[in-house]
């Protein structure tokens, strides 16, 4: 999957945020869970996950650092 064009939105949904980021939904919910949830009950408790322009900025930088390493 390749990154699409940014959109200038002020949200994005989760599959939004995936599209953005170039990865799968999975792989973003795996992404968030093993380099940003604490704890699993964070997770839980939040019912509709969106993401905000800066929030894809740091994961896309997440994304690229956790792939570097695993390669």
């Amino acid at each position: 999957m390749h990154p699409k064009p940014v959109v200038n939105k002020a949200q994005y949904s989760e599959p939004e945020a995936a599209q953005q980021l170039g990865i799968s939904v999975e792989d973003l919910r795996v992404l968030i869970r093993r380099l940003i949830v604490v704890d699993e009950s964070d997770a839980t408790n939040v019912p509709m996950t969106s993401f905000q322009p800066s929030d894809l900025l740091v994961l896309r930088l997440l994304a690229k650092s956790s792939l570097s390493t695993v390669a």
